[in-house]
């Protein structure tokens, strides 16, 4: 196996736990027109599906111009909570400093530049990536190939010598279409997923470490 030497990380689910204020915050919104999401439908939606959840309210009648509308509020809604409820997962920071002097490292993450900014604003992470691709950079996203090959196109790096770190089904999905070897930290959201892809499944990004030493 080629040694590895690039980390390519994914955001939500790894390094914060916002997917649930995702979730929340679309719920609050579809709930104002009539739409009662379910956390079980938004894993299926979301997380297995990647369609979105804004088909509900499309179904109820309601056209673009409205839907954008309910997306933007979203949005507000998303960064506020993000403000006010999320600080790193536990060990994230210390684990990404001790890994920085050892590989070129990278985030490819489907969070919007603004809600991405937000979560990053103290730069602990953020300091010790060589480049952070985030929704809008590539073409298609996750599950689609496209953020991870756009990955490789900036850091350069030859797949055989990257490994990706994802937490959800559809990340995993990007990562193997791309042709890259791919770890899973599965996180509350995603525990029940299906994960039989993945090159090895983590309980803890505390772990990492000591599992990439073991890649040498």
């Amino acid at each position: 196996m080629q040694q590895i030497r690039h980390l390519f990380w994914d955001n939500d689910g790894i390094f914060v736990e916002t997917e649930q204020l995702y979730f929340e915050s679309t719920r609050r919104i579809l709930a104002e027109v009539g739409v009662d999401l379910t956390l079980a439908m938004y894993r299926e939606l979301l997380l297995d599906q990647a369609r979105g959840a804004w088909l509900m309210a499309e179904a109820r009648g309601y056209d673009a111009a409205a839907i954008e509308e309910m997306v933007q509020r979203r949005n507000d809604l998303y960064g506020q909570l993000i403000l006010e409820q999320t600080s790193f997962l536990p060990h994230v920071v210390s684990v990404v400093e001790s890994l920085a002097p050892h590989y070129a490292m990278g985030i490819v993450t489907s969070s919007r530049k603004v809600h991405f900014e937000l979560i990053h604003r103290s730069g602990q992470i953020t300091k010790h990536m060589d480049f952070i691709l985030w929704g809008g950079m590539y073409a298609k996203s996750k599950p689609a190939p496209d953020p991870y090959l756009k990955a490789l196109e900036l850091s350069g790096a030859d797949p055989s010598e990257v490994l990706v770190i994802e937490y959800s089904l559809r990340g995993l999905r990007s990562a193997h279409a791309a042709g890259l070897r791919c770890w899973v930290i599965p996180s509350p959201m995603t525990a029940s997923q299906d994960f039989s892809l993945a090159d090895k499944v983590l309980d803890s990004i505390q772990d990492l470490p000591n599992f990439l030493s073991n890649c040498k």
